[in-house]
Protein backbone atom coordinates (compact mmCIF):
# COMPACT_ATOMS: atom_id res chain seq x y z
CA UNK A 1 0.00 0.00 0.00
CA UNK A 2 1.18 3.69 -0.16
CA UNK A 3 2.04 4.84 3.12
CA UNK A 4 3.83 8.42 4.20
CA UNK A 5 6.03 8.89 7.34
CA UNK A 6 4.64 12.65 7.19
CA UNK A 7 1.31 11.45 8.92
CA UNK A 8 2.96 9.32 11.82
CA UNK A 9 2.02 10.51 15.29
CA UNK A 10 -0.61 12.69 13.59
CA UNK A 11 -4.85 12.48 14.02
CA UNK A 12 -6.88 11.29 11.26
CA UNK A 13 -10.58 10.97 11.26
CA UNK A 14 -11.99 8.66 8.77
CA UNK A 15 -16.00 8.66 7.66
CA UNK A 16 -17.02 6.38 5.60
CA UNK A 17 -15.45 2.87 5.47
CA UNK A 18 -16.34 1.46 1.91
CA UNK A 19 -13.19 0.91 -0.60
CA UNK A 20 -11.44 4.27 -0.26
CA UNK A 21 -12.89 4.42 3.24
CA UNK A 22 -11.18 1.12 4.21
CA UNK A 23 -8.02 1.64 2.09
CA UNK A 24 -7.38 5.12 3.59
CA UNK A 25 -7.63 3.61 7.11
CA UNK A 26 -5.01 0.98 6.88
CA UNK A 27 -2.68 3.89 4.72
CA UNK A 28 -2.86 5.74 7.58
CA UNK A 29 -2.74 3.35 10.33
CA UNK A 30 0.61 1.21 8.71
CA UNK A 31 1.75 4.97 8.42
CA UNK A 32 1.78 5.83 12.01
CA UNK A 33 -0.92 7.96 12.00
CA UNK A 34 -3.84 7.45 15.27
CA UNK A 35 -6.93 6.97 13.23
CA UNK A 36 -10.43 7.49 14.25
CA UNK A 37 -13.03 5.95 11.89
CA UNK A 38 -16.91 5.08 11.24
CA UNK A 39 -19.57 3.98 9.00
CA UNK A 40 -23.30 3.33 9.40
CA UNK A 41 -22.67 0.07 8.07
CA UNK A 42 -22.22 -2.25 11.31
CA UNK A 43 -20.34 -4.99 9.30
CA UNK A 44 -18.27 -2.11 7.35
CA UNK A 45 -17.03 -0.91 11.16
CA UNK A 46 -16.80 -4.67 12.11
CA UNK A 47 -13.78 -5.62 9.33
CA UNK A 48 -11.66 -2.29 10.74
CA UNK A 49 -8.67 -3.06 12.68
CA UNK A 50 -6.00 -0.81 14.39
CA UNK A 51 -8.11 2.46 14.08
CA UNK A 52 -11.01 3.55 16.90
CA UNK A 53 -14.20 3.07 16.71
CA UNK A 54 -16.09 6.45 16.70
CA UNK A 55 -18.15 9.24 14.89
CA UNK A 56 -16.40 11.69 14.28
CA UNK A 57 -19.64 14.20 14.39
CA UNK A 58 -18.80 12.66 18.66
CA UNK A 59 -15.83 13.77 19.67
CA UNK A 60 -14.07 16.91 19.46
CA UNK A 61 -11.54 17.34 15.94
CA UNK A 62 -9.41 19.98 17.46
CA UNK A 63 -6.07 19.51 16.55
CA UNK A 64 -6.63 16.56 14.36
CA UNK A 65 -4.80 16.82 11.03
CA UNK A 66 -8.00 15.86 8.71
CA UNK A 67 -10.87 14.53 8.52
CA UNK A 68 -11.00 11.86 5.60
CA UNK A 69 -14.52 11.19 3.70
CA UNK A 70 -16.05 9.41 1.09
CA UNK A 71 -16.60 11.24 -1.80
CA UNK A 72 -20.37 10.31 -1.17
CA UNK A 73 -20.72 12.16 1.72
CA UNK A 74 -22.93 15.04 0.15
CA UNK A 75 -20.76 17.78 2.18
CA UNK A 76 -23.60 20.63 1.42
CA UNK A 77 -25.75 18.68 3.55
CA UNK A 78 -24.06 16.67 5.66
CA UNK A 79 -22.89 18.31 9.48
CA UNK A 80 -19.35 17.11 9.26
CA UNK A 81 -18.60 20.09 7.41
CA UNK A 82 -19.51 22.58 9.71
CA UNK A 83 -17.84 20.21 12.97
CA UNK A 84 -14.81 20.18 11.13
CA UNK A 85 -14.68 23.88 10.34
CA UNK A 86 -15.21 24.78 13.81
CA UNK A 87 -11.86 23.35 14.97
CA UNK A 88 -10.13 24.47 12.04
CA UNK A 89 -9.84 20.86 10.53
CA UNK A 90 -9.95 20.18 6.55
CA UNK A 91 -12.53 17.58 4.74
CA UNK A 92 -10.48 15.55 2.55
CA UNK A 93 -10.30 12.75 0.80
CA UNK A 94 -8.27 9.91 -0.40
CA UNK A 95 -6.82 11.38 -3.59
CA UNK A 96 -5.56 14.21 -1.10
CA UNK A 97 -3.78 11.78 0.75
CA UNK A 98 -2.22 10.13 -2.11
CA UNK A 99 -1.20 13.79 -3.38
CA UNK A 100 0.23 14.07 0.01
CA UNK A 101 2.22 11.34 -0.05
CA UNK A 102 3.48 11.64 -3.25
CA UNK A 103 6.85 13.16 -2.45
CA UNK A 104 8.12 10.02 -0.77
CA UNK A 105 7.07 7.36 -3.89
CA UNK A 106 9.78 6.79 -6.56
CA UNK A 107 9.41 9.26 -9.88
CA UNK A 108 6.64 8.60 -11.31
CA UNK A 109 3.69 11.02 -13.48
CA UNK A 110 0.01 11.40 -12.72
CA UNK A 111 -2.24 12.02 -15.15
CA UNK A 112 -6.32 13.62 -13.67
CA UNK A 113 -8.67 13.23 -15.80
CA UNK A 114 -12.34 14.93 -14.98
CA UNK A 115 -15.69 15.65 -16.74
CA UNK A 116 -19.25 14.53 -16.85
CA UNK A 117 -19.15 12.00 -19.57
CA UNK A 118 -16.25 9.96 -21.16
CA UNK A 119 -13.96 9.98 -18.03
CA UNK A 120 -13.80 6.06 -17.31
CA UNK A 121 -13.51 5.52 -21.33
CA UNK A 122 -10.39 8.39 -21.17
CA UNK A 123 -8.88 7.29 -18.41
CA UNK A 124 -8.74 3.36 -18.99
CA UNK A 125 -8.02 4.37 -22.94
CA UNK A 126 -4.73 6.05 -21.44
CA UNK A 127 -3.71 3.14 -18.60
CA UNK A 128 -4.04 0.76 -21.34
CA UNK A 129 -1.89 2.74 -23.80
CA UNK A 130 0.94 3.32 -21.01
CA UNK A 131 0.65 -0.53 -20.57
CA UNK A 132 0.81 -1.13 -24.43
CA UNK A 133 3.57 0.96 -24.41
CA UNK A 134 5.79 -0.98 -21.56
CA UNK A 135 4.91 1.79 -18.84
CA UNK A 136 4.15 0.35 -15.61
CA UNK A 137 0.28 2.40 -15.05
CA UNK A 138 -2.32 1.93 -12.33
CA UNK A 139 -6.06 3.30 -12.25
CA UNK A 140 -7.30 4.73 -9.40
CA UNK A 141 -10.02 7.79 -8.12
CA UNK A 142 -12.98 6.68 -9.14
CA UNK A 143 -12.48 3.36 -11.33
CA UNK A 144 -10.12 0.16 -10.39
CA UNK A 145 -8.99 -0.40 -7.11
CA UNK A 146 -8.45 2.64 -3.95
CA UNK A 147 -5.26 4.29 -5.22
CA UNK A 148 -3.82 4.01 -1.44
CA UNK A 149 -4.17 0.07 -1.39
CA UNK A 150 -1.96 -1.27 -3.98
CA UNK A 151 1.43 -0.87 -3.89
CA UNK A 152 3.93 1.97 -5.53
CA UNK A 153 4.53 1.87 -8.99
CA UNK A 154 8.37 1.72 -9.79
CA UNK A 155 10.32 4.73 -10.59
CA UNK A 156 9.16 5.90 -14.55
CA UNK A 157 5.09 4.73 -13.57
CA UNK A 158 2.24 6.51 -14.13
CA UNK A 159 -1.13 6.97 -11.77
CA UNK A 160 -4.18 7.22 -14.34
CA UNK A 161 -6.71 9.09 -12.09
CA UNK A 162 -10.45 9.48 -13.04
CA UNK A 163 -11.45 12.63 -10.83
CA UNK A 164 -15.35 13.23 -10.03
CA UNK A 165 -16.55 16.39 -8.97
CA UNK A 166 -16.85 15.00 -5.57
CA UNK A 167 -13.14 13.88 -5.35
CA UNK A 168 -11.68 16.94 -6.48
CA UNK A 169 -13.58 18.80 -3.91
CA UNK A 170 -12.02 16.95 -1.57
CA UNK A 171 -8.67 17.19 -2.46
CA UNK A 172 -6.16 20.14 -2.27
CA UNK A 173 -2.71 19.61 -3.57
CA UNK A 174 -3.21 17.23 -6.42
CA UNK A 175 -0.78 18.83 -9.21
CA UNK A 176 -1.29 16.63 -12.24
CA UNK A 177 1.58 16.59 -14.81
CA UNK A 178 -1.27 16.40 -17.12
CA UNK A 179 -4.91 17.24 -16.04
CA UNK A 180 -7.48 16.45 -18.92
CA UNK A 181 -11.04 17.88 -18.56
CA UNK A 182 -13.55 16.39 -21.51
CA UNK A 183 -16.91 18.05 -20.83
CA UNK A 184 -19.15 20.01 -18.35
CA UNK A 185 -22.69 19.43 -18.37
CA UNK A 186 -25.66 19.81 -15.60
CA UNK A 187 -25.01 16.94 -13.42
CA UNK A 188 -25.24 16.15 -9.71
CA UNK A 189 -26.56 19.87 -9.44
CA UNK A 190 -28.18 18.16 -5.78
CA UNK A 191 -24.34 18.59 -4.31
CA UNK A 192 -23.51 22.43 -5.99
CA UNK A 193 -25.12 25.83 -5.41
CA UNK A 194 -26.38 25.76 -9.19
CA UNK A 195 -24.19 24.58 -12.19
CA UNK A 196 -21.92 27.50 -12.05
CA UNK A 197 -21.16 25.97 -8.94
CA UNK A 198 -20.24 22.43 -10.37
CA UNK A 199 -18.34 23.81 -13.46
CA UNK A 200 -16.03 25.42 -10.76
CA UNK A 201 -15.71 22.04 -8.88
CA UNK A 202 -14.06 20.41 -12.38
CA UNK A 203 -12.11 23.81 -12.80
CA UNK A 204 -10.30 23.15 -9.33
CA UNK A 205 -8.28 20.25 -11.23
CA UNK A 206 -6.27 23.34 -13.25
CA UNK A 207 -5.69 25.43 -10.10
CA UNK A 208 -4.55 22.91 -8.34
CA UNK A 209 -1.90 22.30 -11.37
CA UNK A 210 1.32 24.00 -11.87
CA UNK A 211 1.40 25.83 -15.07
CA UNK A 212 4.25 24.26 -16.74
CA UNK A 213 2.26 21.24 -16.52
CA UNK A 214 0.11 20.04 -19.57
CA UNK A 215 -3.83 20.79 -19.26
CA UNK A 216 -5.86 18.87 -22.01
CA UNK A 217 -9.78 20.23 -22.58
CA UNK A 218 -12.42 19.82 -25.04
CA UNK A 219 -14.06 22.45 -25.63
CA UNK A 220 -17.61 21.39 -27.11
CA UNK A 221 -19.16 23.30 -24.85
CA UNK A 222 -19.68 26.66 -22.81
CA UNK A 223 -18.72 25.88 -19.75
CA UNK A 224 -15.59 24.07 -20.58
CA UNK A 225 -14.43 26.58 -23.18
CA UNK A 226 -14.84 29.42 -20.11
CA UNK A 227 -12.06 27.11 -18.31
CA UNK A 228 -9.72 26.60 -21.80
CA UNK A 229 -10.01 30.61 -21.87
CA UNK A 230 -8.94 31.00 -18.48
CA UNK A 231 -5.59 29.00 -19.02
CA UNK A 232 -4.77 30.87 -22.47
CA UNK A 233 -1.82 32.08 -20.31
CA UNK A 234 -0.21 28.81 -20.59
CA UNK A 235 0.69 28.81 -24.76
CA UNK A 236 2.15 25.54 -25.60
CA UNK A 237 1.23 23.37 -22.51
CA UNK A 238 -2.15 23.80 -22.74
CA UNK A 239 -4.41 21.64 -25.67
CA UNK A 240 -7.72 22.35 -26.54
CA UNK A 241 -10.00 19.56 -28.04
CA UNK A 242 -12.58 20.69 -30.59
CA UNK A 243 -15.61 19.31 -31.24
CA UNK A 244 -16.65 17.92 -35.00
CA UNK A 245 -13.08 16.27 -35.88
CA UNK A 246 -13.76 13.62 -38.10
CA UNK A 247 -11.75 10.75 -37.63
CA UNK A 248 -11.13 7.27 -39.31
CA UNK A 249 -12.59 4.82 -36.22
CA UNK A 250 -12.54 1.63 -38.08
CA UNK A 251 -9.44 0.51 -36.46
CA UNK A 252 -10.56 0.85 -32.96
CA UNK A 253 -13.73 -1.47 -32.57
CA UNK A 254 -13.96 -0.37 -28.70
CA UNK A 255 -14.30 3.05 -29.91
CA UNK A 256 -17.17 3.75 -32.06
CA UNK A 257 -18.91 7.30 -32.21
CA UNK A 258 -18.32 10.89 -32.26
CA UNK A 259 -18.03 11.37 -28.51
CA UNK A 260 -15.35 8.43 -28.76
CA UNK A 261 -13.54 10.70 -31.41
CA UNK A 262 -13.24 13.25 -28.67
CA UNK A 263 -12.02 10.34 -26.30
CA UNK A 264 -9.83 9.22 -28.36
CA UNK A 265 -8.34 12.87 -29.13
CA UNK A 266 -8.12 13.44 -25.09
CA UNK A 267 -6.50 10.67 -24.63
CA UNK A 268 -4.04 10.88 -27.52
CA UNK A 269 -2.78 14.24 -26.14
CA UNK A 270 -2.55 13.09 -22.87
CA UNK A 271 -0.24 10.42 -24.06
CA UNK A 272 2.06 12.41 -26.33
CA UNK A 273 2.64 14.49 -22.88
CA UNK A 274 3.77 11.37 -21.10
CA UNK A 275 6.30 11.10 -23.95
CA UNK A 276 5.26 8.11 -25.68
CA UNK A 277 5.34 7.80 -28.61
CA UNK A 278 2.87 7.24 -32.47
CA UNK A 279 3.44 3.99 -32.84
CA UNK A 280 2.81 2.20 -29.34
CA UNK A 281 -0.14 4.90 -29.45
CA UNK A 282 -1.61 3.24 -32.46
CA UNK A 283 -1.38 -0.39 -30.95
CA UNK A 284 -2.99 1.19 -27.82
CA UNK A 285 -6.17 1.89 -29.54
CA UNK A 286 -5.90 -0.81 -31.65
CA UNK A 287 -5.98 -3.13 -28.92
CA UNK A 288 -8.45 -1.19 -26.37
CA UNK A 289 -11.23 -3.59 -25.27
CA UNK A 290 -13.91 -1.27 -23.93
CA UNK A 291 -15.66 -0.53 -20.51
CA UNK A 292 -17.82 -3.32 -19.23
CA UNK A 293 -21.47 -1.44 -19.13
CA UNK A 294 -19.97 1.51 -21.53
CA UNK A 295 -21.18 0.95 -25.52
CA UNK A 296 -20.67 -2.76 -24.85
CA UNK A 297 -21.01 -5.55 -27.46
CA UNK A 298 -22.91 -7.98 -25.51
CA UNK A 299 -23.40 -10.37 -28.31
CA UNK A 300 -25.10 -10.56 -31.72
CA UNK A 301 -28.40 -12.62 -32.14
CA UNK A 302 -30.32 -13.45 -35.10
CA UNK A 303 -28.69 -10.27 -37.08
CA UNK A 304 -29.33 -8.09 -33.91
CA UNK A 305 -26.77 -6.48 -31.86
CA UNK A 306 -27.23 -5.87 -28.05
CA UNK A 307 -25.54 -3.45 -26.56
CA UNK A 308 -24.92 -2.74 -23.02
CA UNK A 309 -24.76 1.00 -22.22
CA UNK A 310 -25.76 1.05 -18.49
CA UNK A 311 -23.63 3.46 -17.10
CA UNK A 312 -25.24 6.02 -19.14
CA UNK A 313 -26.96 7.65 -16.31
CA UNK A 314 -28.05 10.76 -17.30
CA UNK A 315 -29.33 12.26 -20.60
CA UNK A 316 -26.18 13.95 -22.11
CA UNK A 317 -24.44 10.38 -21.40
CA UNK A 318 -27.02 8.75 -23.30
CA UNK A 319 -26.94 10.88 -26.49
CA UNK A 320 -23.41 9.63 -27.35
CA UNK A 321 -24.92 6.04 -28.08
CA UNK A 322 -27.95 7.16 -29.67
CA UNK A 323 -25.58 8.75 -32.30
CA UNK A 324 -23.27 5.55 -32.73
CA UNK A 325 -25.99 2.77 -33.76
CA UNK A 326 -28.79 3.27 -36.36
CA UNK A 327 -32.34 1.49 -36.03
CA UNK A 328 -31.77 1.26 -32.57
CA UNK A 329 -34.66 -0.66 -30.10
CA UNK A 330 -34.28 1.76 -26.78
CA UNK A 331 -34.42 0.62 -23.06
CA UNK A 332 -34.64 3.83 -21.19
CA UNK A 333 -35.67 4.83 -17.72
CA UNK A 334 -34.90 4.31 -14.27
CA UNK A 335 -33.99 6.89 -11.52
CA UNK A 336 -34.28 10.15 -13.25
CA UNK A 337 -31.31 13.14 -12.94
CA UNK A 338 -33.58 15.36 -14.64
CA UNK A 339 -37.75 15.72 -16.31
CA UNK A 340 -36.02 16.37 -19.92
CA UNK A 341 -34.49 13.83 -22.44
CA UNK A 342 -33.63 17.19 -24.50
CA UNK A 343 -29.80 16.11 -24.41
CA UNK A 344 -30.79 12.81 -26.61
CA UNK A 345 -32.76 14.65 -28.96
CA UNK A 346 -30.07 14.63 -31.72
CA UNK A 347 -30.73 10.96 -31.44
CA UNK A 348 -34.33 10.35 -32.13
CA UNK A 349 -34.10 9.67 -35.49
CA UNK A 350 -32.04 6.47 -34.97
CA UNK A 351 -34.85 4.80 -32.63
CA UNK A 352 -37.07 2.80 -33.93
CA UNK A 353 -39.12 2.30 -30.40
CA UNK A 354 -38.49 3.01 -26.87
CA UNK A 355 -39.28 0.61 -24.34
CA UNK A 356 -39.69 2.40 -20.68
CA UNK A 357 -38.18 0.83 -17.53
CA UNK A 358 -38.20 1.83 -13.80
CA UNK A 359 -39.54 5.12 -11.83
CA UNK A 360 -39.07 7.40 -14.53
CA UNK A 361 -41.36 5.39 -17.07
CA UNK A 362 -44.52 6.61 -17.45
CA UNK A 363 -42.37 10.45 -17.73
CA UNK A 364 -40.55 9.27 -20.01
CA UNK A 365 -43.35 7.36 -22.17
CA UNK A 366 -45.39 10.66 -22.18
CA UNK A 367 -42.39 12.73 -23.43
CA UNK A 368 -40.86 10.25 -26.07
CA UNK A 369 -45.11 9.03 -27.26
CA UNK A 370 -44.88 11.64 -29.92
CA UNK A 371 -41.91 11.03 -31.22
CA UNK A 372 -41.25 7.48 -31.61
CA UNK A 373 -43.44 4.52 -30.79
CA UNK A 374 -43.12 3.65 -27.23
CA UNK A 375 -43.90 0.39 -24.90
CA UNK A 376 -44.34 1.03 -20.91
CA UNK A 377 -42.28 -2.19 -20.07
CA UNK A 378 -41.55 -1.35 -16.26
CA UNK A 379 -38.85 -3.74 -15.77
CA UNK A 380 -35.31 -4.72 -17.53
CA UNK A 381 -36.77 -8.39 -18.13
CA UNK A 382 -40.05 -7.19 -19.78
CA UNK A 383 -38.26 -4.83 -22.19
CA UNK A 384 -35.70 -7.16 -22.92
CA UNK A 385 -38.62 -9.68 -24.15
CA UNK A 386 -40.39 -6.77 -26.06
CA UNK A 387 -37.16 -5.92 -27.59
CA UNK A 388 -36.29 -9.14 -28.44
CA UNK A 389 -39.69 -9.97 -30.03
CA UNK A 390 -39.75 -6.55 -32.17
CA UNK A 391 -35.75 -6.29 -33.46
CA UNK A 392 -35.02 -7.26 -37.02
CA UNK A 393 -32.16 -8.24 -38.71
CA UNK A 394 -29.61 -5.13 -39.01
CA UNK A 395 -30.98 -3.56 -35.67
CA UNK A 396 -29.94 -2.81 -32.50
CA UNK A 397 -31.09 -3.33 -28.92
CA UNK A 398 -30.01 -1.19 -26.87
CA UNK A 399 -29.73 -0.14 -22.97
CA UNK A 400 -28.81 3.12 -22.36
CA UNK A 401 -31.26 4.10 -19.57
CA UNK A 402 -30.20 8.15 -18.78
CA UNK A 403 -31.67 7.25 -15.46
CA UNK A 404 -29.86 6.58 -12.06
CA UNK A 405 -30.27 2.81 -11.33
CA UNK A 406 -31.04 2.78 -7.70
CA UNK A 407 -35.19 1.99 -7.88
CA UNK A 408 -34.34 -1.28 -9.32
CA UNK A 409 -30.82 -2.08 -8.68
CA UNK A 410 -27.76 -1.36 -6.32
CA UNK A 411 -25.78 0.14 -8.96
CA UNK A 412 -25.71 0.47 -12.98
CA UNK A 413 -23.08 -2.18 -12.52
CA UNK A 414 -25.79 -5.07 -11.08
CA UNK A 415 -28.31 -3.02 -13.98
CA UNK A 416 -25.60 -3.96 -16.63
CA UNK A 417 -25.02 -7.27 -15.22
CA UNK A 418 -28.62 -8.28 -14.83
CA UNK A 419 -29.47 -6.86 -18.89
CA UNK A 420 -26.01 -8.87 -19.83
CA UNK A 421 -27.33 -12.07 -18.20
CA UNK A 422 -31.25 -11.89 -19.74
CA UNK A 423 -29.29 -11.15 -23.25
CA UNK A 424 -26.80 -14.22 -23.21
CA UNK A 425 -30.57 -16.70 -22.05
CA UNK A 426 -31.77 -15.68 -25.00
CA UNK A 427 -32.41 -18.16 -27.85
Amino acid sequence: MITNPAWRGKRFAVLGLARSGAASVRALVESGAEVTAWDSNEERRAEISGATLADPLDIDLDGFAGVVVSPGVPLNRHPIAAHAAKANVPVIGDIELFAQARAELPPHKVVGITGTNGKSTTTALIHHICETAGIPARLGGNIGLPILGADPLPAGGVYVLELSSYQIDLTQSLDCDVAVLLNITPDHLDRYDGFEGYAAAKARLFAMQSPAHHAIIGISDTASYAVARSLSARGETLTKIAPGICMDQSRWPALQGPHNAQNTLAAIAACEALGIDNEAIDRGLETFGGLPHRMERVRELHGVLWVNDSKATNPASTAPALAAYDGIHWIVGGEAKSDDLDACRPGFAHVRRAYTIGAAGDRFAELLSSEMPVERCGTLKAAIERAAANAVRGETVLLSPACASFDQFRDYEARGDAFRAEVEALA
